[in-house]
């Protein structure tokens, strides 16, 4: 059986990308525009899974966005899945080990902050993890972790949207283990805490990706009101169907990150 591994980090050490996404639940269109030259399934990168949730089809490309060289992660690890937090931020390191230098994540949140309805875009300053059952008590003590996501990149995103006549808000993602959605009693929680949004995934592929030396943005597509805070229950399907309210907007951010100069603006915090 033909090797798939070796031809495609060929094509990686031809284009030499310094830059990686990863795409998170619905939002595979955001790479409109992207030329694929060569890509590979997830099973078949020793240390990956392939991903059982719909909307992550598994599997990293490598191509052009107009004439830039990028790295794409289509789909993402999670640790409800059965994975290991090893095996979740296995992409991030063979990002690294592949010579990206900027990684931007992407992800569907749950929107905590009242400017933060379905559709809207948040970018990550900050997270708050509660992943393991010591978490809440380490948040109640004033525990936080900072300066994982970079400045730079996000006065460059704050510029492309001052460009296009919108305005980006910059908050506090919390990332919880999931499968479950959270309760109200927890989004309660979240929000005296300061938390703008939540979801299952980014941070500790942001914080893999810092320890590794990578400089890090990252973006909430909010697909729903939190829990307790709209008048409908939750479902994947409504995540899927939402993300692709900002697909265009997302994709135009993205593309302002792997093409474009450090324009520099102030940010606006949410």
């Amino acid at each position: 059986m033909a090797d798939p591994v070796t031809p495609f980090i060929q094509e990686v050490d031809r284009l030499s990308p310094r830059t990686a996404i990863v795409v998170g639940s619905g939002l595979a269109g955001v790479t409109a525009g992207f030329y694929e030259t060569a890509s590979i399934a997830f099973a078949d990168i020793p240390g990956l899974a392939s991903p059982t949730v719909h909307g992550h089809s598994g599997r990293v490309a490598v191509g052009r966005w107009e004439g830039a060289p990028v790295l794409i992660f289509f789909g993402r690890l999670h640790f409800y899945e059965g994975n290991t937090w090893e095996v979740v931020t296995a992409p991030v390191r063979l990002a690294a080990k592949l010579g990206v230098k900027v990684l931007v994540l992407t992800n569907a949140a749950g929107g905590i902050h009242p400017s933060l309805d379905p559709g809207s875009l948040m970018a990550i300053r900050d997270h708050i993890t509660l992943l393991n059952r010591d978490d809440w008590r380490r948040l109640a003590a004033g525990a936080r972790l900072r300066n994982l996501y970079s400045p730079s990149l996000i006065s460059r995103m704050q510029y492309h949207e001052v460009t296009t006549g919108q305005e980006l808000l910059v908050g506090t993602y919390a990332g919880l283990t999931g499968p479950c959605y959270e309760t109200p009693a927890e989004i309660r929680a979240l929000r005296a805490f300061g938390a703008d949004a939540v979801g299952m995934s980014t941070a500790k592929e942001a914080e893999t990706a810092v320890g590794l030396g990578l400089e890090v943005a990252a973006v909430s597509c909010v697909t729903n009101w939190a829990a307790g805070l709209g008048d409908a229950p939750l479902a994947h399907s409504d995540v899927l169907a939402n993300a692709k309210l900002a697909v265009g907007r997302m994709g135009g951010l993205l593309r302002h990150l792997v093409c474009q100069g450090s324009n520099r603006v102030g940010v606006r915090l949410a």
